[in-house]
């Protein structure tokens, strides 16, 4: 996968449901992309789904860094969800609240060992989200890897089923 930033403000636009559901057509009322960058930021904990090599879901919540228009996730190779994503790079990761929904499709790679520049922002972004519980990696934690990035292919959000429900989609080449 290319290292691609997200754009910095995506078109807005609907998902596609059953009639019924009371989607609007039009994209008036969509939220911003900001609501998203905001909300993903300031999450503790990112629920991952992903696919085991039998087809089976797993879901784990995992802790991480959204930097750049990407989710960062992190942890042993030897863990279910890394060696699940070693064989299928499909993922969902969402946030805790059924409230303030944000919803991330997409694929995740191995980061490899980040710049040094990455892995100091990587750091800061960690230890500020979770030094109060006793993790504060240095900006070289990743060097032996470890480190996922999860690259958004669709994001979904709402806070007013279904009035404001809002889709983003996301090509690389």
């Amino acid at each position: 996968m290319p290292e691609k930033p997200i754009p910095s403000a995506p078109e807005p636009n609907r998902p596609s449901l059953p009639d019924g559901y009371g989607i609007p057509e039009s994209t008036e009322g969509t939220l911003p992309w900001s609501f998203v960058e905001e909300r993903v930021a300031e999450a503790r904990n990112y629920w991952i789904v992903t696919v085991r090599p039998d087809g089976r879901p797993h879901a784990m919540p995992v802790w991480g860094a959204w930097l750049d228009g990407k989710l960062y996730i992190e942890g042993s190779p030897e863990t279910r969800r890394h060696r699940n994503l070693a064989a299928n790079p499909h993922v969902v990761a969402h946030l805790e609240s059924g409230d303030q929904v944000v919803i991330i499709e997409g694929e995740a790679h191995e980061a490899g060992k980040p710049e040094p520049a990455l892995g100091m922002r990587l750091s800061q972004a960690y230890t500020a989200k979770y030094e109060s519980v006793g993790y504060a990696p240095g900006s070289n934690a990743w060097d032996n890897g470890g480190l996922y990035v999860i690259y958004p292919r669709k994001v979904f959000a709402w806070t007013k089923f279904p009035q404001d429900t809002t889709r983003w989609r996301f090509q690389y080449e």
